[in-house]
């Protein structure tokens, strides 16, 4: 099958071609995202695989069903992008990679609360400079503190083991209980008490309309003053003019994202010789106690090689019968109430 591959780098690229040694599927990499405008180098292609800040909304959609695109396969498993009504439309299958490393998402999570919390992102800055003092650099022990994670799907699974054995007491928040949590001890709240309880809070959930801002400035309210909050899940399920407000009102103590909801025009993309024009991006870099990374979480080679495997694998079902094996349908997100694991 002819497969026009979106948003392509090099390392896309390597793995995929990895992946498909043995399927003979014919990929064509483009480092274009998908929109309105890079759709015709769809032309001839059966199928788009495309990247979490592609562009499949109803006209894309639109487009490549006139071209004769009859799949759309995702290298993520979120697909918040897709217009899965217009894809039904125009009998086009849209498919995903629903778990590839949830390992990868949940290590780059604790990750970032071990550096906010110890600042080793200001204290590695200063070593370089010679500035051995520890002033502005004080931590605090995360066995005793109460963590809530929001979202116990296969990354917030992880992210619960990994904090209940630094000694947190940890409290989840999801509309579908996990068993393994509560075997391990994790405790299901109201997200109302979750908020008021927790020293940390990570989110884990989906982007979907029931998620979107759910840290607002009223969810920002009800958290304890100094909270750490922390977003490796889809960028606008925080309300970030909210999250700015809080910073500087002292309701966050600390801030760690790596995903941001306006990151399609920065994310994954070198622009140190550019000038950022996103004013809030920019106001959130001012503050010592912020820690962005770009999207990385999922970035180990474990979680590549998953992805590829899996897109290769949806590719290949779908010539062989007519479906892929993760298929995303409307139906099935309506009766599970979520779009990510």
């Amino acid at each position: 099958m002819h497969v026009t591959v979106f948003s392509t780098k090099p390392y896309d690229r390597r793995f995929l071609e990895e992946a498909n040694a043995t399927a003979g599927h014919f990929l064509s990499f483009h480092e274009a995202r998908l929109s309105t405008t890079t759709c015709s180098l769809a032309n001839g292609a059966g199928a788009v695989c495309v990247f979490v800040n592609d562009e499949v909304n109803a006209d894309v959609l639109a487009d490549l069903a006139a071209m004769g695109v009859k799949l759309v396969v995702l290298r993520a498993a979120g697909f918040n992008n897709v217009d899965l009504e217009a894809a039904r439309r125009e009998s086009i299958i849209v498919a995903r990679v629903p778990a590839y490393s949830p390992h990868a998402v949940a290590e780059h999570t604790i990750a970032l609360i071990l550096s906010l919390n110890r600042n080793i992102h200001r204290a590695y800055n200063r070593v370089r400079e010679g500035n051995f003092a520890l002033d502005g650099l004080l931590g605090f022990d995360l066995a005793g503190k109460t963590a809530g994670v929001v979202g116990t799907g296969k990354i917030g699974e992880v992210v619960c083991r990994i904090l209940t054995g630094f000694g947190c007491t940890v409290l989840a928040y999801d509309p579908q209980l996990n068993p393994v949590c509560e075997q391990m001890g994790v405790r299901y709240v109201p997200l109302e008490e979750l908020l008021a309880l927790s020293d940390i809070v990570s989110l884990h959930c989906p982007l979907t309309p029931a998620t979107h801002h759910l840290i607002d400035a009223q969810a920002l309210g009800r958290m304890k003053r100094g909270v750490m909050l922390v977003n490796t899940s889809r960028g606008a399920v925080i309300d970030t003019r909210a999250a700015l407000r809080g910073l500087k009102d002292g309701t966050i103590g600390h801030l760690g994202l790596d995903v941001y909801e306006e990151e399609a025009d920065l994310f994954f993309e070198d622009l140190s010789q550019r000038f950022i024009g996103d004013d809030v991006f920019a106001r959130l870099l001012t503050f010592p106690n912020v820690l962005i990374t770009g999207h990385q979480a999922f970035f180990t080679r474990e979680a590549l090689t998953n992805i590829a495997e899996a897109t290769i694998s949806n590719i290949t079902s779908f010539e062989r019968t007519g479906h892929a094996v993760h298929e995303v349908s409307v139906e099935k997100i309506a009766a599970r109430g979520q779009g990510k694991s």
